[in-house]
């Protein structure tokens, strides 16, 4: 996302204009008030300022007899025998630009990929590289992608409608289990820096009024719909606000007294990077499972600091200026029909904020407002920020995770070598011993 100076009206041509330098000064002041401002982790540390990048000379030679490719990615996915919710989440992923930077950028290479078989991140690489081609191009089939997610989650298997949701938290955990990066502790993969977030749940013991407090990562929010209109802002305030429980002996950690209630409160204690959120349109009753064509006004941005733990603990303050709680929308994925007989599509806006929809092999010119006021109801609606918070004065940890992997190959090599240098030498030992045998014998005869 870029910064927008207000519109200049030019005397001499009588109409408003659009100035690079003018917007470039106005980026400038607007970066550095927030890094005089923003209190991140460490907060006897400043923000780390903000610097371009221009290519270097290493750059200069590996952008030498290269041609650009465009990064629109306007190509439709084949359906492949109900697989329309395939087709839609692949398409919001295809568009999240931190993932887009991500495999573009050829920090996933298949070629040099240690997983030899089943690894989804290098099927990721593969489709965003067929669909990121010049136009025009016929529609894509993912057929190695949609193996890959059968393997790794059976429930998906076969050509029976599922649903986007299962499929697109299935296709995070894969990538998860094969990106560099992945460990079961502080995770650094590329899922887990675009996606990972913190919830954390209070419950609040009502004898001693005491907190106790469990905060748990998530890949996305699932929110509830109510009664008549709903909004997002609507949603994620139930989805924050107190409520008293009727639970099953809850024992109190502080007191140790065993309560049949509790208050419990849901917050959002970390923000990720892209927000997804996720409209719970199927509900359980009985044996039977329903459908709620409820429809969900979603925006085109939104600012997400009054859902945090920190501006709902009392105080109402939240660290760093409020342009760091901001997200825009960038990806929609409507359900139409009903659950057996459902089509699922997914709409999503280009850097230039261009929107298109996206069924299946189908791709039309589409409007905000229509997509927004489409028939469709919402079911998962994708916000990435506008300004991206980082810790400061810290090498990335991709940069890490890759030294750290080239040094364990040079060692490799290394290992290797001297491996084969004593191979060499043993060999050469054994032939001159027998050369020697030979000699001996030849004498004694």
């Amino acid at each position: 996302c870029r910064y927008t100076a207000w519109p200049v009206f030019c005397k001499e041509c009588q109409d408003v204009i659009y100035d690079p330098a003018l917007d470039n000064i106005y980026q400038q002041i607007v970066l550095g008030i927030e890094e005089r401002e923003t209190k991140l982790l460490d907060e006897k540390r400043p923000r780390e300022p903000y610097r371009s990048w221009t290519p270097g000379e290493k750059d200069n030679l590996a952008l030498d007899n290269t041609s650009p490719l465009p990064c629109q990615g306007q190509r439709g996915l084949l359906n492949l025998g109900q697989t329309c919710f395939l087709n839609a989440t692949l398409q919001a992923l295809l568009h999240n630009p931190l993932l887009r930077n991500y495999f573009l950028g050829d920090k996933h290479n298949p070629r040099w990929c240690k997983n030899k078989e089943d690894c989804a991140c290098c099927e990721l690489d593969r489709l965003f590289s067929a669909t990121h081609t010049p136009p025009p191009q016929p529609a894509f089939g993912p057929t190695a992608l949609l193996a890959t997610t059968w393997r790794a989650a059976g429930s998906l298997a076969g050509y029976a409608q599922q649903d986007a949701h299962e499929c697109f938290i299935a296709l995070l955990n894969a990538a998860h289990a094969s990106a560099r990066g992945s460990t079961l502790l502080k995770c650094n993969c590329i899922v887990h820096s675009t996606f990972g977030g913190m919830l954390q749940s209070d419950m609040r013991c009502p004898r001693c009024n005491s907190l106790s407090e469990t905060i748990d990562p998530c890949l996305d929010i699932s929110l509830g719909l109510g009664p008549g209109q709903n909004t997002l802002a609507g949603c994620l305030k139930r989805f924050t606000q107190s409520e008293n429980l009727s639970v099953k002996d809850w024992s109190c950690q502080k007191c140790g007294k065993v309560s049949h209630e509790a208050n419990k409160r849901l917050s959002i204690k970390r923000l990720p990077p892209v927000l997804s959120v996720q409209f719970k349109r199927f509900e359980q009753r009985g044996t039977e499972t329903y459908k709620i064509d409820t429809p969900v006004r979603v925006p085109s941005s939104i600012n997400m600091a009054p859902y945090t733990t920190a501006a709902l603990d009392g105080s109402g303050t939240y660290p760093g200026p409020e342009a760091l709680y901001d997200y825009e929308l960038f990806a929609v994925i409507n359900h139409e029909g009903q659950i057996d007989k459902g089509t699922t599509q997914a709409s999503r806006a280009s850097r230039i904020r261009c929107w298109c929809r996206f069924d299946d092999d189908k791709v039309t010119p589409a409007t905000l407002a229509g997509m927004l006021g489409a028939s469709a109801p919402v079911y998962m609606a994708f916000y990435v920020k506008r300004r991206l918070d980082y810790k400061p004065f810290i090498t990335p940890t991709y940069i890490l995770a890759r030294e750290s992997e080239a040094v364990r190959e040079r060692e490799a090599l290394a290992a290797k070598a001297r491996a084969e240098k004593e191979q060499a030498q043993a060999q050469a030992r054994a032939r001159e011993r027998e050369v020697d045998d030979e000699l001996l014998a030849s004498v004694g005869a």
